[in-house]
């Protein structure tokens, strides 16, 4: 089993991941129920269902970030994504639905960085080009709906300015060795691959957005990401007691697994392995008929005697991410088990799940305008210790975030940064500023 930011294959035996082998072996610490309980007594919310299955399994420290929210403290929330295609997948929607969850729950500030510059490192596309990848998956975050008085969305090539000072300092405080140690590249990589991750540790550091927290260093972060982003924050989380900033705490998610079965995650290298934002219902219906991993058995009436494995059922698995119903999922799991549902009808399931929130997302996005981007986008500055209520300030309803965008404008010129697109000559002007 190989788990890293990089690289994700299950175990060579087996081909499954072991999730209680990853907590154990990064150290971190399971989210069992007693957890789960604190959490919603403190807020007065149900835990998400992707907590009480399961699915946010590990975190680092997530019990302090409780302790704060019981004490009125302030935190943030940081998340992001590596832009390597135009259109995102079912499972990148993952952590921005949790985030947005969260962010809805405690009623706190958060971030987005899209390391456009990352993606450049390890892919084979221009600079450029991923920088236009982050814009378009811009649009595909904005549609999950975060609040637009409380997100603030940034691209690495764009807001550098305001985050090297911190690079600079995480740089020079963990050697070579070390990097290559937690990442494994290999001293022939480049030295993009070993500068990069000081730059996605960066944003954990409150001081790195002084138009949401002005020079304060004591603002913790969550951050709700996958379990192979881990070696990013065990990084940053040993280097920030030296640079005198506090540690942030993180919540792990597992991974999102291909159609093909559960070794791997989701890939959008892999057009088959992946239920795209983009594809229409007969795409989704023919992956899934097509490609979807089954548990059940080779005949009819050996499934019946014998009955399917839900555990290893990518269809059952897909909804136990996107089908809310518990009860409704324990009757499909024990149908299924039992043989007296087969194959073919647990996929018409998820089908019927799946296709209508894709076909929601796909019109929630086509709202988000390039106006309403540079809005996320645009340094400002935002009163996060004031209460909102999100049922009237959430930027799904994109045409009052325009609307908000508009009437703004003028100072938000003055002080946003500049993000680029691609002239004609090669070099690069600004794609996300406001001019």
């Amino acid at each position: 089993m190989v788990v890293t930011p990089i690289t994700v294959t299950g175990d060579k035996d087996t081909g499954e991941i072991d999730y209680a082998k990853l907590i154990e072996n990064f150290g971190t610490s399971a989210i069992d129920e007693k957890l789960i309980q604190r959490f919603e007594k403190l807020t007065g919310k149900r835990a998400h269902p992707w907590l009480r299955r399961g699915l946010f399994y590990s975190h680092r420290e997530f019990d302090k970030i409780l302790d704060l929210y019981e004490k009125k403290k302030p935190f943030y929330l940081y998340t992001g994504r590596g832009p390597s295609s135009a259109s995102l997948h079912m499972g990148h929607l993952i952590p921005f639905m949790f985030t947005k969850y969260l962010q809805e729950v405690f009623n706190v500030p958060l971030v987005i960085q899209l390391t456009d510059d990352e993606k450049f490192f390890w892919k084979d596309k221009s600079l450029s080009e991923y920088h236009t990848l982050a814009f378009e998956n811009a649009k595909d975050i904005i549609a999950v709906g975060f609040d637009i008085t409380k997100t603030f969305i940034f691209t690495d090539l764009d807001y550098m300015h305001y985050l090297y000072p911190n690079v600079c300092k995480i740089q020079k405080a963990v050697t070579a060795n070390q990097i290559n140690g937690i990442f494994g590249f290999g001293l022939e990589a480049h030295c993009g691959k070993f500068s990069y991750p000081a730059i996605q540790a960066a944003p954990s550091f409150s001081n790195c957005f002084p138009h949401i927290f002005g020079t304060k260093v004591d603002v913790p972060c969550l951050i709700p990401c996958a379990i192979d982003q881990d070696p990013y924050f065990r990084m940053t989380r040993d280097v920030a007691p030296r640079l005198k900033y506090l540690k942030p705490a993180l919540i792990h998610s597992k991974f999102f697994p291909a159609l093909q079965g559960s070794s791997t995650k989701m890939s959008s290298s892999a057009g088959t392995s992946a239920i795209f934002l983009t594809d229409t219902a007969k795409q989704i219906s023919q992956k899934i008929n097509k490609y979807a991993f089954s548990g059940g058995k080779e005949t009819v009436e050996e499934h019946r005697e014998l009955g399917g494995d839900p555990d290893i059922d990518v269809s059952y698995q897909y909804l136990t991410y996107y089908l809310d119903d518990d009860d409704e999922l324990k009757r499909i799991y024990e149908e299924y088990k039992s043989g007296r549902m087969l194959t073919g009808e647990l996929k018409k399931i998820l089908i019927d799940v799946i296709k209508p929130i894709v076909a929601r997302h796909q019109k929630a996005r086509s709202a988000v305008t390039d106006e309403v981007v540079k809005a996320f986008c645009a340094v400002r500055k935002k009163d996060f210790e004031k209460n909102h209520d999100s049922s009237s300030s959430r930027s799904d309803e994109t045409g009052k975030g325009e609307l908000e965008w508009g009437e703004r404008r003028k100072e938000e010129e003055k002080e946003g940064g500049k993000v680029t697109e691609h002239r004609k000559d090669g070099s690069m002007q600004s794609r996300f500023s406001m001019v």
